[in-house]
Parts: structure tokens; C-alpha cells; sequence
């Protein structure tokens, strides 16, 4: 049996989508490199830089929901098309700008046009890919975020080393020409408002504000732990594979990319094959397949054993990740699906934030094994709650001036 044969049944649609994320990711150079930019092109001190990135963490992290609500105004495509455009712009003229001040503002301002782009584009592969096919869908859409990743910072490596500048143009280049393709080979899918209003009402949740949403806040919140230890392999792993087992950085290079090729060659095939699993009992395999990979870490000291801990908890989160965008997608009301898929983002972008911080904190002061047992415990803690949501929808009532 082909185990990508779920792949041909996505629409023409989801391709058109797919490659545009292609060429935008292809580009992604200047975020991996901008602390290094900062420090060793504008002469600022670590700690200035940290400062900056942190900026954009927080115009991340405020951007998802109201960009969601955007989109789901203006449509997907809309914000999709003018945050490729806009933040190419801003690209084109960032390395022009000096000062901690201008900096500050412009990365903040980058932060919300740049990250305007994920919930529109979750938004819009809800809508296009039926129900039975959405977590295929999704999972590809990470195969094609996950190819792109793995040519842009490597080509900026390169050409940072000609100027630091060239990968501003590059970066920039790429997003409008993601935009120009979006343009150019148009999503054909057109979307029913009114349908989507009265299949809202008849799920009573067209009205209000996301936290009336017991089921949906019950699933962030369950969520949230196990995504903050899957950050990890970007927090305290390397520090801990480095400092405590003596391996050299291109070791720890090697091992998470066992990570990046199981999910170009098998997330998407998984998918296909987890079609008929239930989201509840996929999300929490995933949880609890990540608990178990970081925790097994604690226990181990050599390459091939460590290489299993890693194919763990890469499994937990190719099923954890298509199936809770999936699940978010299913749960949240057709007329404010962008909306909540801003919030799902959000969870995502608060765990990206906290998780290296709250990791590291551990590590200095307990050491890398509790770091790794505390994962285990957590994750598992996770996945027991992912496994308790709510079987309906759940409201309750909301003072008048917390209300849209």
C-alpha cells in the first residue's frame, strides 16, 4: 500500500497554499540569525539582543488572536497575502535601521505583521480540507514549513558570511514573492458567509468571546504543557548534551536532524494512516509519546540511545501537532474558526516563550535530570487531561464588559 496515497486526494486549493508556504519558508533566514546580527553586525550586548527577541515573542504572542479575528472579517487569504507583502517591506529596510529604540519598534511591529500569516493560513486549510482529510492536511503543511526550515537558515549560514545584509533581501524576497504567488495562482475555494452564520448559530457560539468556550480553553490549557516540554529539544537539550554529556555542537546538529528527516518522510504518511483515530485519544498518544522520549533522557548517555528518546518523542509530536490543529479546527464555531485558530496559536507562541526560560531555570538550579523527569510528569499530566476534555461544548457566563 502506498502510504501516501492520503496526499492525493488534498485539493488544488491546499497546493497552492503548500508551495506558497514553500517559497516564504525557503527564505526564513533572518530570525534564526538576528541575535548574531545584532551582536556582531550593530555591536549590541547579549543581553539587548535577548531584549529584541523578546519583543518579538510578545508581538507574536498579542498579534494571533486579533489577526484571527482578521481573518476571519477580511478573509484568510487577505491577511495571508498582505503579511507576506508588508513584512517583506519591513525587511527590505531593517538593516537600515540603528538604534535600540527604532529596533525595538520595528522588530515588534515585524513580530505582528510576520506572524499574521499562521493563523490566516490554518484558517484557511480548515476550511478547504474536509474533516476526514484535515489532519493530512495539516501534517503536510508542516512537511512543507519543515523543508523550507531546513534550506533558509543553511543558505543564510553562507551568505552571512559575504554580509549580514544579503539575507535581509533574501528574506524579504522570498515573503513577496510568496505573496505574489498567492496572487497570481489564486485559491479558487470560495467561502459561504452565510452558511457559515447559521451553522455558527446553530452552535451558539457566534456571540461573545472565546473564554465562554469551556471545551476549547480546557483544550489549550491541557495542550500547553506537553508543547512547552517539546521545546525543549530547542532549550535545554542542547545545553545538556553539550555541558553534561561532553558531545560537540555538531553531534547535537546531527541528532535533531534525526527529528527533521522522520518528519519530512513519515509525519504526513502517519497522518494518513491516524485518519480514523479519534483527536482525543491521538492527542493524548502524542502527549504522552513526548513525555516518555525527554523523560527516557535521563537514562541515557550514548548516541544510539539518545537517537531513541528522539524518534519518541518526534512521533508524539508528528501525532500531537496535526491532531490538535485538527481538533481545533473541528471544535471551533465555522463564522469564528480564524479567531480561535489565533488563540490555538497563541497557546503555541506562550509555550515558545516560557518554555526555554522556565527549562533552563531548572537546569540551573536542579540539573538536566529533573529537567527530563519533570517533562515526563508533565507531559503526562498532559496527555491524562487531554484525555478528560469535555465530550460537548461548554459556555458560561462573562461579565457584559469582558464581551466583544
Amino acid at each position: 500500500m502506498n502510504p501516501w496515497k492520503g496526499v492525493k486526494g488534498l485539493s488544488r486549493d491546499l497546493w497552492v497554499i503548500y508551495t506558497a508556504t514553500l517559497i516564504n519558508r525557503s527564505g526564513t533566514m533572518v530570525l534564526p540569525f538576528l541575535a548574531l546580527y545584532l551582536t556582531t553586525r550593530l555591536h549590541e550586548d547579549a543581553a539587548t539582543a535577548g531584549l529584541i527577541l523578546t519583543f518579538y515573542g510578545i508581538g507574536a504572542l498579542v498579534t494571533a488572536p486579533l489577526m484571527g479575528r482578521l481573518s476571519d472579517k477580511a478573509g484568510s487569504l487577505t491577511v495571508m497575502k498582505l503579511s507576506l507583502f508588508l513584512s517583506g517591506c519591513i525587511l527590505l529596510l531593517y538593516p537600515m535601521i540603528q538604534g535600540f529604540g527604532l529596533l525595538l519598534a520595528a522588530t515588534f511591529l515585524w513580530a505582528i505583521i510576520n506572524e499574521a500569516f499562521r493563523p490566516a493560513v490554518m484558517s484557511l486549510i480548515s476550511y478547504i480540507a474536509p474533516p476526514e482529510k484535515r489532519k493530512t492536511a495539516f501534517a503536510m503543511n508542516r512537511l512543507v514549513i519543515n523543508l523550507g526550515m531546513s534550506i533558509g537558515p543553511v543558505a543564510a549560514g553562507f551568505l552571512a558570511q559575504i554580509s549580514f545584509s544579503i539575507i535581509f533581501y533574501v528574506d524579504a524576497v522570498t515573503a513577496i514573492l510568496a505573496a505574489a504567488f498567492l496572487t497570481f495562482y489564486p485559491v479558487h475555494h470560495k467561502i459561504n458567509k452565510e452558511e457559515l452564520e447559521k451553522e455558527g448559530e446553530k452552535l451558539q457560539s457566534h456571540k461573545g468571546i472565546v473564554l465562554k468556550d469551556i471545551r476549547f480553553i480546557f483544550f489549550l490549557l491541557a495542550l500547553t504543557p506537553a508543547t512547552m516540554v517539546i521545546f525543549q529539544h530547542i532549550g535545554v537539550l542542547p545545553l545538556y548534551l553539550v555541558k553534561d554529556l561532553h558531545f560537540q555542537t555538531s553531534t547535537f546538529g546531527m541528532l535533531i536532524a534525526v527529528n527533521t528527516v522522520l518528519i519530512i518522510f513519515v509525519e504526513v504518511p502517519l497522518n494518513t494512516a491516524m485518519t480514523n483515530w479519534s483527536e482525543k485519544k491521538s492527542l493524548a498518544l502524542g502527549a504522552l509519546l513526548i513525555g516518555i522520549g525527554f523523560g527516557s533522557t535521563a537514562f541515557v548517555s550514548n548516541v544510539i540511545p539518545l537517537i531513541i528518546t528522539i524518534i519518541i518523542w518526534t512521533f508524539g509530536e508528528m501525532i500531537m501537532f496535526p491532531s490538535s490543529s485538527a481538533f481545533a479546527a473541528e471544535i471551533s464555531p465555522p463564522n469564528r474558526r480564524g479567531e480561535y485558530m489565533g488563540y490555538f496559536q497563541m497557546s503555541f507562541s506562550l509555550a515558545f516563550t516560557l518554555s526555554p526560560w522556565l527549562g533552563t531555570l531548572v537546569y540551573d538550579n536542579y540539573g538536566g535530570k529533573a529537567v527530563w523527569l519533570a517533562s515526563f510528569a508533565v507531559s503526562a499530566v498532559s496527555a491524562a487531561a487531554l484525555l478528560l476534555m469535555p465530550a460537548k461544548r461548554v459556555h458560561v457566563k462573562i461579565p457584559e464588559s469582558l464581551a466583544d
